[in-house]
């Protein structure tokens, strides 16, 4: 038997139109699962789903529109199948020095990174309380790990993710429920383009700190995410999986 198979699960992914949501949407559906993947582009979404083939649907939604997430997950729970497995992939980025940042633009980092990454969390995890099974996977980052400059309120964000984990473990590993954070390293996305593709000099120090001098591909979050939500994973619980080709350690 391959344990790193979820045949038969179903898997919501914020942010799975594209980038690393896209690369983890592949390789559930490779291993088994139906997804639901959830952006507010529609066109986006339209494309990807298409890609991904007949076991994949998508949902237009705004994960900042904290009041509606409930009835965002009772249509998938009614419509689709029971939540089995949250990815919480969705972000927005802000690349400023720390004295230009706003307080509206620190608040809307943490809004889309703790607020409603939580208030998702949350909904879903009512249901996997019923049931008394589920998987849970937040995405963390190298700045939570290392300072890194222009990126004051994306850092405090995905540090926070980290501490959201610990407390969520506490409360309902009892339930049956695991709850597990990946930390990316640089991967090849588009949020990354966006940040280094107009920067060589900030492209290069990335690059110097890569013990492999490479930046990573989508699907290697989704092996990761695959391998934590698997059978093979059943007894992982807690944990933040660095996915950075030793970036931390050689820093």
């Amino acid at each position: 038997m391959n344990q790193c198979r979820i045949d038969g699960k179903t898997a919501v992914i914020t942010g799975g139109g594209s980038g690393l949501g896209l690369g983890i949407a592949r390789v559930f559906i490779a291993a088994g699962a139906k997804v639901v993947i959830i952006g507010r582009n529609e066109d986006k979404l339209k494309t990807s789903q298409q890609e991904l083939g007949d076991n994949a649907c998508y949902r237009v939604f705004d994960i900042s529109d904290k009041k509606n997430i409930p009835s965002l997950v009772e249509d998938i729970e009614h419509n689709v199948g029971q939540i089995d497995i949250l990815v919480n992939c969705a972000g927005v980025h802000l690349k400023k020095p720390a004295l230009d940042v706003t307080d509206e633009e620190y608040l809307n980092i943490i809004n889309v990174h703790v607020l409603s990454v939580f208030a998702f969390t949350r909904e879903v995890m009512k249901g996997m309380v019923k049931r008394k099974s589920g998987n849970i996977i937040l995405i963390s980052s190298m700045t939570a790990f290392m300072g890194m400059q222009q990126v004051v309120a994306y850092s405090t964000a995905k540090t926070a993710i980290m501490g959201l984990q610990r407390s969520l473990i506490a409360d309902y590993s009892a339930y049956g429920i695991h709850v597990n954070t990946i930390a990316p390293g640089w991967i090849d996305t588009p949020m990354l383009h966006k940040a280094i593709d107009n920067d060589a000099p900030r492209r290069e120090k990335i690059l110097g700190r890569i013990p492999t001098h490479t930046f990573g591909d989508p699907d290697d979050i989704g092996n990761a995410a695959l391998f934590l939500c698997s059978p093979a994973g059943k007894y992982i619980n807690g944990v933040t999986l660095p996915v950075d080709a030793g970036a931390i350690e050689a820093f």
